[in-house]
C-alpha cells in the first residue's frame, strides 16, 4: 500500500508540474501547483554520440510515464542550456527546440561548437519546469593521444527480472562513456513503475503507442536515469527492442505485417535515445541506419554495429517458424557465403573503418558473441551443435569480418558483446577447431558482458561450454551486472562486475574477474 500511495502522489505531482510548465509556454491548461517545475521531465534527460565539438542532448516531455494522454497533442518549445559548471553560471551554449507530438514530444539537440576533451553540464526547461542537470563530455581532438578512456558496457535490462542496481553502480563509477549493446527494453510485461517479484507475459508491444509506453516505463527508473545523467551514451539495438530473435523483416511467428511492427519499434527507439541521426521522414522509420563509428582521439575507434536489421534469416529454422534454434553442421545453409549478419553495405563500411583507422585500439561494439561456442563436444571433424541466432549461425560472414580485420592491420581489435546474459572472456581465432599457433594466431579479444537484469542458464552448463571450447577463457552466467573497461595507450583492463542480488535495488556489487589485453598482444589474460 505504501508503494501504491507513493506512485499515486508521484503521478499527481507530475501532472500538476506539466500543467504549470505548459501554462508558462502558452497552452491552455490547469493552474500551477507547488513544486511544479520538477515534473515535466519524468523520464529524465540523456546525452550521447559525442564528437570533439558536439554532443547530442535528449529529453521527452511527459508528466506521467504510464499515461501518454497526460501530454496534450500540441508542440511545445523546450529551452536548453550547456554550461561549464553545475550551477549554470557559465553558459557556453543555449537555445530552443520543439517537442512535437509527432515524435512523442521527444527532443534531440545537436550542440555544436564545444571544446574537445572536456566535461559540460546541460539541462532543459519548459515554462517554469527545469530538468535534472546531466553531465556530458566531448571526445578528444583528432590526432591527440589521451591517457585514458573509461567505458561502462551494459545490455539486456528486462524490467520483469530485477531492479536496476547495476545502473546505480555505473553512475557511481563515473565513466567517460556508457556503451549499451542492445535490449534496452523488452517487448512485454505489465506497465508498472516498480520492478515485480516475478515476471508476467502480458501486454506484448506491437504498435507505436505500445513501444512508446514501454520506453516510458523503463525510463521512469531513477537508477537508469542516474546512469544517463552521469555520462554520454553510445547505443545500438538488438532483438527485444522489436521482438525476440527477429531477423531482418521476419519474426518468430512469421507474422505477415511484421515490417510495420518493426518500423514502429524503430521510431520509438529513435524517440527515446540520444542518437546522432537526421530525423527520418514520416513513414521512413522502417529503414534507420544506426551503425556508426566514433573516434576517441588516436587512443580508440569505436565501430558500433547493427546485426539485426540487415541479417539473413536464421539457418535451418524449424518448419513453420522463424527465430533461433540449435543446429549442427549438417545444416548446409551455415556454409552459404551469401548469408550475412551485417549486410553487404555494413560489411564494406566496417572493412573501410578498419583499414582507415589510425587508433591504438579498435573497439567493435556489437550485440552477440562472436566466438564459436559449441553446445556439444567437438570430438570429430564437422561435429558440434551451435546456436543459429549468434555469429555461430553466420560463420561465412564471421570469416569475412576476420579476413577484413587481418588485412587491414587495424591495431589491437577488441570485440564487445552482450545478448547471452553471461560474462565471457575469449580469444578469437580464424579456425576455432585448431589450437593457437603461428599459422592460427589469436586475431582479437572478445569480452562479453552479462545482463543488467535478464535471466540466464545455470553456471554448471556455462562451465561445460567453457570446457568444450578452449578459446573461451572464462564464463559466468549466475550473476547480473556490467563491464567496466579502462583503455590506455599501453593496455586495456576490463572488470566483470556482478550484483549480489538483482532483485534488490540497493544491492552491493563486486568484482568477479578482470582481464587485460596488452598493446600488440591480442588475447585475454586474467589479471584478477
Amino acid at each position: 500500500m505504501q508503494q501504491q500511495r507513493r506512485i499515486f502522489l508521484l503521478r499527481g505531482a507530475r501532472l500538476a508540474g506539466l500543467g504549470a510548465a505548459l501554462g508558462a509556454a502558452g497552452a491552455s491548461v490547469a493552474a500551477p501547483a507547488p513544486r511544479a517545475q520538477a515534473y515535466s521531465f519524468s523520464l529524465g534527460v540523456a546525452s550521447g554520440s559525442p564528437l570533439p565539438d558536439s554532443v547530442i542532448l535528449w529529453t521527452r516531455i511527459l508528466a506521467d510515464p504510464l499515461n501518454a494522454q497526460s501530454m496534450p497533442p500540441v508542440a511545445v518549445p523546450v529551452r536548453w542550456e550547456v554550461a561549464h559548471d553545475q550551477a549554470f553560471t557559465r553558459i557556453v551554449a543555449a537555445g530552443t527546440a520543439t517537442a512535437s507530438p509527432a515524435l512523442a514530444h521527444s527532443v534531440h539537440v545537436d550542440v555544436k561548437g564545444l571544446a574537445p576533451a572536456r566535461w559540460y553540464w546541460y539541462r532543459f526547461m519548459l515554462g517554469d519546469a527545469v530538468s535534472p542537470a546531466g553531465r556530458t563530455r566531448t571526445a578528444p581532438a583528432p590526432g591527440t593521444m589521451p591517457g585514458l578512456l573509461k567505458l561502462a558496457v551494459a545490455s539486456c535490462q528486462h524490467w520483469e527480472f530485477g531492479a536496476y542496481a547495476a545502473h546505480r553502480h555505473i553512475a557511481a563509477a563515473h565513466p567517460d562513456l556508457v556503451v549499451f549493446l542492445g535490449d534496452y527494453i523488452y517487448e512485454w510485461g505489465p506497465y508498472q513503475l516498480h520492478h515485480p517479484a516475478s515476471a508476467q507475459r502480458v501486454n506484448e508491444s506491437y504498435s507505436l503507442a505500445d513501444y512508446r509506453a514501454r520506453y516510458a516505463q523503463y525510463k521512469s527508473d531513477p537508477d537508469l536515469q542516474a546512469a544517463h545523467l552521469a555520462a554520454p551514451w553510445i547505443v545500438t539495438w538488438d532483438d527485444h527492442e522489436v521482438a525476440n530473435d527477429y531477423a531482418r523483416d521476419r519474426d518468430e511467428l512469421l507474422t505477415p505485417d511484421f515490417a510495420a511492427r518493426r518500423a514502429a519499434a524503430y521510431q520509438a527507439f529513435y524517440e527515446h535515445m540520444p542518437l546522432r541521426l537526421a530525423t527520418p521522414r514520416s513513414g521512413a522509420f522502417g529503414d534507420v541506419r544506426i551503425y556508426q563509428r566514433y573516434d576517441w582521439g588516436q587512443l580508440a575507434r569505436l565501430h558500433v554495429l547493427d546485426d539485426r536489421q540487415y541479417r539473413a534469416v536464421q539457418a535451418c529454422a524449424p518448419k513453420g517458424r522463424g527465430g533461433s534454434s540449435s543446429v549442427t553442421r549438417a545444416c548446409k545453409a551455415l556454409a552459404d557465403p551469401a548469408r550475412s549478419m551485417l549486410g553487404a553495405q555494413q560489411e564494406a563500411w566496417l572493412a573501410e573503418g578498419f583499414a582507415s583507422s589510425k587508433a591504438r585500439w579498435n573497439i567493435v561494439a556489437q550485440q552477440t558473441p562472436m566466438a564459436q561456442s559449441s553446445q556439444l563436444p567437438l570430438t570429430t571433424p564437422g561435429g558440434g551443435r551451435f546456436w543459429n541466432d549468434g555469429w555461430d549461425g553466420y560463420p561465412a560472414a564471421r570469416a569475412r569480418l576476420f579476413d577484413a580485420l587481418v588485412a587491414s592491420r587495424a591495431a589491437n581489435p577488441v570485440i564487445l558483446s552482450g545478448d547471452v546474459h553471461t560474462f565471457y572472456a575469449t580469444d578469437l581465432l580464424a579456425d576455432f577447431g585448431r589450437p593457437v599457433s603461428a599459422r592460427n594466431p589469436v586475431i582479437a579479444t572478445e569480452l562479453c558482458g552479462t545482463s543488467v537484469t535478464s535471466s540466464s542458464r545455470g553456471q554448471a552448463r556455462t562451465q561445460q561450454f567453457v570446457d568444450m571450447n578452449p578459446h573461451i577463457k572464462y564464463g559466468r552466467s549466475d550473476k547480473r551486472g556490467f563491464m567496466l573497461m579502462e583503455i590506455t595507450p599501453e593496455s586495456t583492463s576490463t572488470v566483470f562486475v556482478g550484483l549480489d542480488n538483482v532483485r534488490d535495488p540497493n544491492s552491493a556489487a563486486a568484482r568477479l574477474a578482470s582481464f587485460g589485453v596488452a598493446n600488440g598482444r591480442p588475447g585475454a589474460r586474467r589479471t584478477g
